[in-house]
């Protein structure tokens, strides 16, 4: 295929990927994670939904779209108090409007009894007793009731500036209502930890006595890309299906006769959307969208956390993998700060996880406490590929370097060059003969598997075609094939053993 038409005459530079099964015999690209995500209910007032914003802080963040909202949430994981986190990798955050008619989450808890006792129990939001280095802790003290313990509940959560809620309280119950309305906020958990020792106080959850509901549309927001690359974006709606098929319709597929979206030839700046998810087994989610490569699916199978604190956990593992080493893969990797279960389900089985990534879903496993990734993969897998040219996050990133490094080579020596046959002398300035785009194409090839890119530089060098077109004189036309290397996923080893037996002998 031609990666421009034969009827442009515009100037225009084009690239197009296409798949290759090859079994038979520069700098790195700079990552930007780019965050959909709603602002708090006290911020939408004045809220320029047309103007990205750059964060640097989980501080920042909170300035921008209020302490606790779901920008906050997802910032806190890339940009920790620790200092440790993203570094200087851009996180541009593209604003949502709450969507109309939405609602926030209210639930209530009501405590029983009067304290038999003095000590501390810990209100458990989102499945974390502290947020931010500030603790969740209601200090009871003897003879405190009901309207009184409600009262310090209340007072713990408020306390706490990065709490997905707010709290007030009467004598029945302290009530929480979520600090942004939208589905979203349904996902916000809420319990009391009395560490074994109740003091006498029993406590009721209630947790639907109002379902945070709306979600907004990303369509206007995926449209101020524009020319910027977002190599990473964090989906922080989770797996609503109108969001991943607004993602999915945006950022197109890398058809080998027709690549749309940010795959197409004249654009080639695609993403991957992680996305986050709760569920014990989200592959039902995954497997109808077997021919797409957008969404990335983030697990934390059964966590208390919120779904766009994995996908931000994810992120921020994958894009320091991606800037730094895009050979290596995060396999083994485990997620910074995720709250976890006792049990994961499906996915601790790897007979489960090897099922579910055929389905086109990411797979984690639980070791030492923390969710350790086992398989980061898209949910592409057709059904009429053996292996599936772009399951795996780190092919695409692979793709996408090699795009990158292309690119800086042909703007410093092709682009607005005039065009010298191979045989010509030529002692002007600014000329390229296409003899020698093949050379530095071929040491582009070596540099790429030094890189640990790519493997087999004779093969591409062998492969690239360069020449000027046969019906545009101005049309410098080149291809070329590449193999991706491979990551050990599977360490297959068999080991014989034996006996050593002895030989009988005779008397001598």
């Amino acid at each position: 295929m031609s990666a421009v038409g034969s009827d442009i005459i515009t100037r225009i530079v084009g690239y197009a990927l296409e798949p290759g099964n090859f079994a038979e015999s520069s700098p790195n690209l700079p990552i930007r994670i780019a965050v959909l995500a709603e602002a708090n209910t006290d911020m939408q007032a004045g809220l320029d939904v047309n103007t990205p914003l750059t964060i640097t802080s989980s501080a920042k963040a909170a300035e921008y779209a209020g302490y606790g909202s779901p920008l906050h949430q997802i910032a806190k994981i890339l940009f920790p108090l620790s200092g440790s986190g993203i570094g200087g990798i851009p996180v541009i955050w593209y604003p949502q409007a709450e969507a109309g008619g939405s609602t926030a989450k209210i639930m209530q808890i009501a405590a029983t009894g009067t304290a038999t006792g003095n000590g501390t129990h810990f209100v458990k939001l989102s499945g974390r007793t502290s947020v931010e280095g500030v603790v969740y802790a209601v200090n009871i003290v003897k003879d405190d009731d009901a309207e009184t313990i409600h009262g310090k509940i209340a007072d713990a959560i408020n306390a706490a500036l990065a709490a997905p809620c707010t709290a007030t309280d009467d004598a029945y119950y302290a009530e929480l209502t979520s600090k942004w309305k939208g589905l979203t906020a349904e996902d916000i958990t809420v319990s009391m930890e009395t560490n074994d020792n109740d003091l006498g106080i029993t406590y009721a959850i209630t947790d639907n006595v109002q379902a945070g509901s709306g979600t907004p549309s990303v369509a206007a927001s995926l449209q101020l890309f524009e020319n910027n690359w977002n190599t990473h974006v964090i989906n922080s709606y989770g797996t609503v299906t109108t969001v991943m098929d607004a993602l999915e319709a945006y950022n197109g597929k890398p058809d080998p006769v027709n690549p749309t979206g940010r795959y197409s030839p004249t654009i080639f700046k695609p993403f991957m959307a992680y996305t986050g998810s709760v569920a014990e087994d989200p592959s039902s989610i995954t497997s109808t969208r077997l021919n797409e490569c957008t969404i990335k699916i983030s697990p934390a199978p059964l966590s208390k956390g919120l779904p766009m604190e994995a996908a931000a956990n994810d992120v921020l593992l994958a894009a320091l993998v991606a800037q730094n080493s895009p050979h290596l893969d995060v396999i083994g990797q485990a997620y910074p700060d995720m709250p976890t279960p006792d049990s994961i389900g499906d996915m601790a089985s790897y007979i489960e996880r090897n099922r579910i990534v055929k389905a086109g879903c990411s797979t984690v496993d639980l070791v030492g406490g923390r969710y350790v990734i086992q398989d980061p993969v898209t949910t592409y897998h057709p059904l009429s590929e053996v292996v599936p040219q772009y399951r795996y996050a780190r092919i695409l990133v692979i793709d996408w370097n090699v795009r990158y490094t292309y690119l800086l080579n042909e703007q410093v020596n092709v682009l607005d060059k005039v065009i010298a046959g191979d045989n010509d002398v030529v002692t002007a300035t600014n000329v390229i003969k296409p003899k020698i785009w093949k050379a530095i194409l071929a040491d582009m090839a070596e540099e790429l598997v030094l890189r640990g890119l790519l493997v087999d530089a004779p093969f591409t060098v062998a492969s690239i075609t360069c020449g000027i077109s046969t019906t545009n004189p101005d049309k410098l036309a080149t291809t070329f094939r590449y193999k991706r290397s491979g990551v050990v996923r599977i360490s297959d080893t068999v080991a014989t053993a034996g006996f050593n037996f002895g030989t009988l002998t005779a008397n001598q």
